[in-house]
């Protein structure tokens, strides 16, 4: 665990940003200058305050803006302490003994007790719940009698989570998990009052008053999907002497012209910029480029469409998308155009090994070629007896993925003729819906690394799994899988990482994905604030050592 936690710490970017001056000449009011609130925007409604019930990056930053797991990311990226005080772990590893902060407090004065983690890690694998995140306590946390208990056939209390006394909380696993340590701060983990939800009933985490904090901040204005909401520093936190700003005020803002303004006019203090902007600013001194770990990838739905189940078809499209351009040209940003299932510089081995040393990896299954694009393409239409295709394509409805989805089209259609794409734009909730549902038959995607290793990603395209878009099946794959995860190569490092990297072949040999680009995100932000943490994994921002001029 501990050399996986030091190998970590190349993985996370982190950036304290240093003060400079701002040439572009904001606006400055009496109480902008003298606020300590940091103005945030996202791009994106938050979809869930329900730490269970959560499944994007935007409520998962929130959820952790107010709430405290067991343990936290340090800014550098290794695990910390949180609201365990002590913990003690069997020498086989199957068995830990965490002891919640005495000083924990909810914000309605409850003291925070290891039935807080009970409950709410029961919620994660209630089948009543149908958390999406429920893997993450069986598949990846290989939580005691997990699996039988999402799968209905042991109630909720069986699970391997018990609380010894108020302060004292017991976790049995199934079998030892070597980061084990490192996925609890993750929203799931998280704990939830029981009473408080029991009062609250079907309305729990839908409004401020319907949400306790036992972290830095109090949720004190929220509304569901919500354009703009606030919190304020908890002064009852355990380490609100080391909070240094008064509050966060968010806004949802999806047009990056507008997000570039409000910037400039001195009511935000952090921006992402669009491709198309990054021009514009990148000589000035609160710009930057921060990796942020996400895989932006196309999932065609291949079980309910019968051309798409089409291999040739499938290694046609993938062979003629030009990433290189995308990056280039419509992203700007920093991005990396990628080729593989598990984006670089975020897992790393015990010797440091980075898991994908080189993006073009497998050229065979996935590379921009017009030439092998066109051969596959004819071998499809003959295999089809067709020779025109008509595929819509579901986007988020943000300016950047608009833009991205935009050029993918015009690639597509002007190397594979007869061809056409239509896009259709959504708001991200019902994009995701409509993937999951398999309601789709071209998703343009995105998957950010929920912990440290290779698993967060293969993990999706295991039978069955809710992120398998396309609901791909193959029993090879999810025997290697499952041997990495609890069988014979499980504790063996090595081996481990060579089946995890056969796995990856495996979805590009049969064209699961088409990957697009791993994302970075081009920021303006403010010289007056220092010590934003930008992480790759989990938990993008950490605004808890942040401070404000």
């Amino acid at each position: 665990m501990k050399s996986l936690v030091k190998k970590s710490l190349a993985v996370l970017l982190v950036v304290s940003l240093a003060c400079f001056a701002f040439a572009g000449g904001k606006k400055e009011t009496k109480a902008a200058a003298t606020s300590k609130i940091v103005n945030v925007m996202v791009e994106v409604e938050v979809e869930s305050l329900d730490p269970q019930e959560a499944t994007d990056g935007t409520s998962f930053e929130v959820i952790a803006d107010f709430t405290d797991g067991l343990m936290q990311m340090n800014a550098d990226g290794s695990t910390a302490f949180a609201l365990c005080a002590d913990e003690t772990v069997s020498e086989d590893g199957l068995t830990y003994i965490f002891k919640i902060r005495e000083d924990a407090f909810w914000s309605n004065g409850d003291p925070v007790t290891a039935d807080d983690f009970v409950f709410g890690w029961q919620r994660a694998v209630d089948p009543k719940i149908a958390s999406e995140y429920s893997y993450m306590l069986s598949d990846i946390g290989q939580v005691k009698n997990s699996f039988q208990i999402i799968e209905g056939t042991m109630p909720v209390t069986a699970l391997g989570v018990t609380a010894v006394d108020s302060k004292t909380l017991k976790v049995e696993l199934e079998v030892p998990v070597s980061y084990f340590e490192k996925i609890l701060y993750f929203p799931t983990f998280y704990p939830v009052n029981r009473a408080f939800y029991e009062k609250c009933g079907a309305s729990y985490a839908t409004s401020a008053d319907t949400v306790l904090s036992n972290g830095a901040f109090i949720l004190t204005e929220y509304q569901p999907a919500a354009l703009s909401f606030k919190m304020v520093k908890n002064e009852k936190y355990y380490d609100a002497d080391k909070i240094k700003i008064d509050g966060l005020n968010y806004q949802v803002i999806k047009d990056s012209q507008q997000a570039l303004l409000s910037y400039q006019n001195g009511d935000l203090d952090i921006i992402k910029l669009s491709g198309d902007q990054v021009d514009q600013v990148k000589d000035d001194l609160e710009f930057i480029t921060i990796g942020a770990g996400y895989l932006w990838y196309i999932s065609p739905m291949m079980q309910n469409v019968p051309e798409l189940a089409n291999l040739n078809l499938r290694m046609a499209i993938t062979h003629a998308i030009n990433r290189e351009a995308i990056v280039d040209n419509v992203v700007k940003d920093g991005s990396l155009a990628t080729y593989t299932a598990v984006p670089s510089q975020y897992a790393f081995s015990d010797e440091g090994e980075d898991f994908t040393l080189v993006q073009k990896e497998f050229p065979e299954y996935c590379d921009y070629d017009l030439a092998k694009a066109t051969a596959f393409y004819n071998a499809a239409k003959a295999e089809l007896g067709k020779s025109s295709f008509t595929f819509e394509m579901i986007v988020d409805d943000t300016t950047i993925q608009q833009n991205v989805a935009a050029v993918i089209k015009e690639q597509l259609e002007k190397a594979l003729p007869g061809l056409t794409v239509d896009l259709r734009v959504e708001p991200k909730k019902q994009r995701v819906n409509d993937m999951q549902d398999g309601t789709f038959e071209l998703g343009l995607t995105r998957w950010g690394p929920d912990y440290a290793d290779p698993m967060t990603y293969l993990g999706m395209w295991v039978t069955n799994n809710s992120n398998n878009y396309g609901f791909w099946s193959n029993a090879e794959y999810d025997a290697i899988i499952d041997s990495c995860v609890t069988g014979e190569l499980a504790q063996k490092p090595a081996e481990r990482w060579a089946a995890l990297k056969a796995a990856e072949a495996l979805v590009l040999k049969d064209a699961v994905i088409f990957p697009v680009y791993q994302q970075s995100d081009a920021c303006m932000v403010s010289s007056k604030v220092n010590g934003i943490e930008f992480h790759a994994v989990a938990l993008n921002r950490v605004f808890k050592n942040t401070t404000k001029n």
